[in-house]
């Protein structure tokens, strides 16, 4: 534990003699580490946890003597322990309140006592006084076992080590990536005597560790990422720090090594001009630096530069870093702007912010009227307001009294929150917050208004959260309970309608994450937004249904929706003349529509034809993305694309092959699988040439597109006349390549669609051979570690291994013993195809005898007890070609397989009991062969 308390532990100074482990997560990371080894170390190492130390552990403990029951000698101000060293010392003894402890074996004990004061009694005895040396007592037979004990602290220092290196890396503000990033930027405009940045700037090391860390581990620990040595024009030779927390001078120049000798900077630019008036001049008056910061994963790129006047040197450098892994949104950069570059109404504004941190309530309300006077929607004027402060105001009162000063700021938040960089200010200054109180507020208005304004600042996660950790959910379903008679509406009805709307704005944009998903459900907002999914106002309806199509993605949600009787109103707003309504309606249906009752209210309702109608609105990529999505899951009910047939819809899907971006081709070949399912589409697809493009997708890099295309491609390739054009467009080589791909989706997929080419193909055997390394590809697939992959595998090799040709290669590539290791398994779709291939295989060489070899045989014996009739019926016949292998036969006979053959021998399935029948006789002629040599060899 000794570089774990000396380097990474963090100590303060109590008096000149006395040093007290600091308050911080650090410390309370490593106290816990300690504690769990002196735990267990017991039981782990019990032969070193009963030697002795050369000096006790000694510290003021909380214990008292009734805190200890057996195995102690207790009295009344004195506890010591039954177990004493060689000298007649207790190995623990208490004298309230100094504790001694003289094996690690009581000091566990102790510890368990202590019950929820252990990590106190650790800190204690960290801070108390004993021997940095915790040997124990030697002896020369002793000797040899130090070395064990060593190396057995000096592993456990190591695992404490990783692990607060492991915490600091999930917690820290800057990363190596900007300051390395920021280090280039700086290194690119040293030199050039005194029209330079600086003079130098170097690394004290040039080796970078694997986390980009250039400090050593102990000082990792620390926070620490590099040490530089910086030379400025006009100062004396800097050596700095970069830490997760910023920015330091350290003490090398003073011999002091790593101490921090001066306050930390958020990044070096702020700390040079600060040292360095040359530095500052240069960056502040005469150059400009244009970077734009890339945040995403804390991680900072530098674009390019850009000079605003005569000369090679930038202004205003920056660089930041994130470590909000969550923002979902790319944060926009903000151009730097010289005087000349701002326009009036940002000095103007900037004046009034002024007359707002200083006026009365009069003038407050009088600035925040002037204000809204702007163009808020303006980025110099936003920034105007952020720039002096304005923001910090604004969100202050909101906490005061005054309903109109509160209207006032909420009405200028709520237009200027529309800045993602604003967004971010407000939730940093803790104003989700406030905001959210004001949804209590019983002026309508101001709830409106608040919630309008909630709508804008949720979009991105951290934001959401607040909302959701402050209570805001539950606020704003409460916003949607409302019952007016749209038919003839009072003010006040209005007024409640006015806040229902926004209300549901702000459930939109926190339903983007899933726990607000679940809070809003919770809070008894479906039924709320069923409620309102009747009005007749657009403006309602469109908040509405984009909420609920965002909580679509919950099953319970899709649910309800159904049960609600939500769809039909879904439908009816199909037919609205507002293209984003229509949007958010299809996009609803798309989500809801995996569920099979849903498909068929989609029907009942007559909703098929108002999606295919959508289709004409080829420009608006979105409502196109939306309908396609609903009509593809709409048509997994065959129901459903006989209507659709009558719509035209197929040849309407079969023009968007084209010209269109992903999220609209994925669903378009969706349907298009779907369609292919009935025969007479699958014609109607090449007619109207769809099979080209589709082969032609098959090169898509995008996954999602890829499952689809492949089983589209598989499906309209059991029509022969298909399948011609796909084999002419190299189309099997195509989909053989994608078993190459990492994703098990697009892999099964194409598999699957491997299946029906090759069964399908004029000379499918050939083709198969002429792929250079298919047929290891295939072999080497049966490894995977997906059912899906394995059971579309196994049926590509079934259908594979029907040309003689091509199952003698594969046996020659090992797949019996591939096949063979798969037969434990309990997935009834990889159990038929699986006993499927093995049949087939069966019909090479000595296969049969190789599976039985390969203990195969016994496990598809099991498998005859599947429910599944498919799996019945294939293992059946894998048994049947296996019996003709007399081993096998005895294999089956202990494993009682022919009562369960008889049993299916009387079945309706024709293949079946033929299979069942073949394989009993084949172990009856074996059984009959051996009666009749042993009755020869009697006779004889």
């Amino acid at each position: 534990m000794g570089i774990s308390l000396t380097r990474a532990a963090q100590w303060t100074m109590v008096s000149s003699s006395t040093a007290k482990l600091a308050s911080t997560p650090m410390n309370e990371s490593l106290l816990k580490e300690i504690l769990h080894f002196v735990e267990h170390f017991s039981s782990q190492h019990p032969q070193e946890a009963e030697h002795v130390f050369e000096e006790p552990l000694q510290w003021s403990t909380t214990l008292v003597p009734s805190d200890f029951k057996t195995d102690y000698d207790i009295s009344d101000s004195d506890v010591q322990s039954h177990e004493r060293d060689s000298e007649g010392h207790p190995l623990l003894q208490l004298s309230p309140p100094t504790v001694y402890v003289r094996s690690f074996s009581q000091l566990s004990k102790l510890l368990h006592l202590a019950d929820d004061k252990k990590l106190a009694e650790v800190r204690a005895c960290l801070e108390g006084k004993f021997e940095s040396n915790l040997h124990p007592k030697q002896s020369n037979h002793q000797h040899s076992s130090i070395t064990h004990r060593l190396n057995l602290f000096q592993d456990m220092d190591k695992q404490i080590l990783d692990k607060l290196l492991k915490d600091i890396s999930e917690q820290v503000r800057l990363n190596p990536k900007a300051v390395k990033n920021e280090v280039e930027i700086l290194q690119m405009f040293c030199g050039g005597g005194d029209k330079g940045l600086l003079k130098s700037l170097r690394y004290t090391s040039d080796f970078q560790f694997s986390n980009g860390y250039r400090a050593p581990l102990w000082r990792q620990v620390q926070g620490d990422i590099c040490y530089l040595v910086i030379e400025p024009c006009d100062t004396e030779t800097l050596y700095i720090t970069c830490s997760t927390a910023g920015s330091f001078l350290n003490g090398v120049r003073l011999e002091n090594g790593y101490e921090r000798t001066s306050d930390a900077y958020e990044d070096l630019v702020t700390l040079l001009k600060s040292r360095s008036p040359h530095f500052a001049d240069k960056i502040n008056q005469t150059y400009r630096v244009l970077i734009v910061c890339l945040i995403k994963k804390a991680e900072v790129a530098l674009v390019y530069f850009r000079k605003t006047s005569a000369g090679a040197l930038p202004g205003e450098l920056f660089s930041e870093s994130s470590t909000e892994s969550e923002e979902e949104e790319e944060q926009p950069y903000r151009h730097p702007e010289t005087n000349t570059d701002l326009p009036s109404e940002y000095w103007q504004i900037q004046k009034l912010v002024k007359y707002l941190k200083d006026g009365d309530q009069i003038v407050t309300v009088d600035t925040l009227c002037a204000m809204m006077d702007f163009n808020l929607m303006q980025e110099s004027c936003q920034m105007a307001i952020q720039d002096t402060g304005g923001l910090k105001v604004l969100l202050n009162l909101l906490d005061t009294d005054e309903h109109k000063c509160k209207i006032g700021s909420l009405k200028i938040l709520r237009t200027i929150s529309h800045n993602s960089q604003i967004r971010r200010v407000i939730v940093d200054m803790k104003g989700v917050q406030s905001i959210v109180k004001i949804l209590d507020s019983p002026v309508k208005e101001l709830k409106a208004l608040a919630a309008e304004t909630i709508a804008n600042v949720a979009k991105f996660r951290r934001a959401r959260r607040n909302v959701r950790l402050y209570g805001g959910i539950n606020k704003l379903v409460k916003l949607l309970d409302c019952l007016p008679n749209f038919a003839s509406l009072t003010p006040s009805q209005e007024e409640d309608i006015e806040v229902a709307c926004c209300g549901a704005l702000a459930l939109w944009s926190c339903s983007r994450s899933t726990k607000n998903k679940k809070a809003i459900r919770k809070a008894g907002g479906i039924p709320l937004l069923g409620r309102l999914l009747k009005s007749p106002l657009q403006k309602m309806l469109i908040p509405v249904v984009g909420t609920l199509q965002e909580c679509a993605s919950e099953e319970s949600y899709r649910n309800d929706i159904q049960t609600l009787g939500m769809i039909k109103d879904l439908v009816r707003n199909l037919s609205s003349d507002n293209d984003e309504l229509q949007m958010h309606c299809a996009s609803a249906i798309f989500k809801c529509a995996e569920d099979k009752q849903t498909r068929d209210l989609v029907r009942k309702y007559k909703g098929l034809q108002p999606l295919v109608s959508l289709l004409h609105k080829a420009d608006n990529k979105q409502l196109l993305a939306a309908a396609t999505g609903a009509i593809w899951k709409c048509s997994i009910s065959q129901e459903n694309v006989t209507k659709f047939q009558e719509y035209k819809a197929l040849e309407i899907l079969v023009n968007l092959l084209t010209d269109q971006p992903e999220e609209v081709l994925v669903n378009v070949v969706g349907a298009l699988g779907e369609f292919a399912q009935i025969p007479a589409n699958k014609a109607a697809i090449r007619e109207f040439g769809g099979i080209k493009p589709l082969v032609k997708l098959l090169t898509s890099p995008n996954q999602a597109l890829l499952v689809n295309v492949t089983k589209a491609v598989g499906a309209c390739a059991t029509n022969k006349d298909n399948m011609v054009i796909i084999d002419q467009l190299d189309g099997i080589r195509l989909v053989w390549s994608l078993l190459k791909t990492p994703s098990a989706d697009v892999q099964s997929s194409a598999a699957w669609a491997l299946c029906a080419c090759i069964e399908n193909a004029e000379d499918a055997g050939e083709t198969a051979r002429s792929l250079i390394g298919g047929f290891q590809l295939i072999v080497k697939l049966l490894s995977s570690t997906n059912n899906e992959v394995l059971a579309s595998i196994c049926a590509a090799i079934c259908k594979i291994a029907k040309d003689e040709e091509n199952l003698a290669i594969l046996t020659d590539f090992g797949v019996v013993p591939s096949l063979a290791k798969l037969t434990n398994t309990t997935h009834d779709r990889l159990r038929h195809h699986l006993a499927d291939a093995i049949a087939q295989c069966c019909m090479w060489g000595s296969n049969r005898a190789s599976f039985g070899e390969a203990g195969a045989v016994a496990p598809l014996v099991r498998n005859l007890k599947s429910k599944e009739g498919s799996v019945q019926r294939s293992t059946a016949m894998a048994l049947y070609q296996l019996s003709r292998n007399p081993n096998n036969c005895i294999t089956m006979h202990e494993k009682e397989v022919v009562q369960p053959l008889i049993h299916m021998m009387g079945s309706d399935d024709e293949e079946l009991q033929e299979a069942a029948a073949g394989c009993v006789r084949s172990i009856r002629l074996l059984y009959m062969a051996n009666r009749n040599a042993e009755l020869f060899t009697f006779r004889n």
